[in-house]
């Protein structure tokens, strides 16, 4: 029989796992899927941003929270949460790969500018930008994907960007008085790893179509955290809706990707973005 649409929201009792939960956008997914009923379970390497974050999701929403302090890019150390997951609950549910490094510009001098140039940029920074953003992803939907395929169901959500579909547009980012070779830039590995997500998802929403496992993307946009008024007015002009998003814009959608409201949508990539990537 089918549900109706309110039912398909449904999320009481499932397991969700949230790399990066306690980082940006990790604890607003940890809201949204808390509100429907969902247990949370932060994956972090913030040991006090875990403990908070896990403390105010179960007194808002009344509901269990976990908390790992662990490396994403270590594999022994998901294993170990996954046995003790298993070990708690029986089942998992759900993982949204939301961890990344902070891709943000930094403005601490010409020397840390120059470095986030292409010519510039140090191979140990690419190495862990994408051992984080990307490898972690792998690895997690790797061990805890395995679970979901002996459970015959499970949903996995990455965490994409606009920026794994387009290039940054480095003009938002120059300053006045430097010289082009001096210019603030987004360093590459964000992009490069976003687009590469969007290439796992598909992979992955194919691999296990016949399991019971859908994987899909959600690419967001620039969120408005304080950025300085200049660079704000440079990211909006180029946003059809005229602005920045805010940080709970990108719940519901959360929601509906990781539920059975999205039964028949695997293999995706869901872009809210303001309209960005229609210029």
């Amino acid at each position: 029989m089918s549900k109706n649409v309110k039912d398909r929201f449904d999320l009481i009792g499932k397991v969700v796992i949230i790399t990066g939960g306690a980082g940006f956008l990790g604890p607003k997914h940890a809201e949204a899927v808390a509100e429907f009923g969902a247990i949370p379970i932060i994956l972090d390497i913030n040991e006090t941003a875990i403990d908070e974050t896990v403390a105010r999701i179960k007194k808002d929403y009344e509901v269990d929270c976990l908390g790992f302090n662990v490396d994403i890019t270590k594999r022994d150390s998901l294993v170990a949460v996954c046995a003790e997951l298993l070990d708690k609950y029986g089942h998992i549910d759900a993982l949204i790969n939301n961890a990344a490094n902070d891709p943000k510009i930094k403005s601490d001098g010409p020397t840390m500018t120059a470095l986030s140039r292409l010519e510039n940029f140090p191979l140990e920074v690419w190495e862990n930008d994408l051992a984080v953003g990307l490898t972690g992803a792998f690895l997690c939907s790797q061990i805890f994907g395995t679970v979901m395929k002996k459970q015959k169901k499970g949903v996995i959500l990455n965490i994409a960007s606009d920026l794994g579909l387009i290039a940054p547009d480095q003009r938002i980012y120059r300053q006045p008085g430097l010289e082009d070779d001096a210019q603030p830039v987004k360093p590459v590995t964000y992009s490069v790893l976003k687009h590469g997500l969007i290439g796992l998802t598909k992979y992955l929403a194919t691999y296990w179509a016949g399991d019971g496992i859908r994987v899909n993307a959600l690419s967001p946009s620039g969120v408005y955290n304080q950025q300085p008024e200049e660079f704000v007015k440079k990211l909006t002009n180029l946003v059809p809706l005229g602005r920045m998003s805010n940080h709970d814009e990108y719940k519901a959608a959360v929601v509906f990707l990781i539920s059975e409201a999205s039964s028949y949508m695997t293999g995706s990539n869901l872009v809210i973005d303001g309209g960005k990537t229609c210029w």
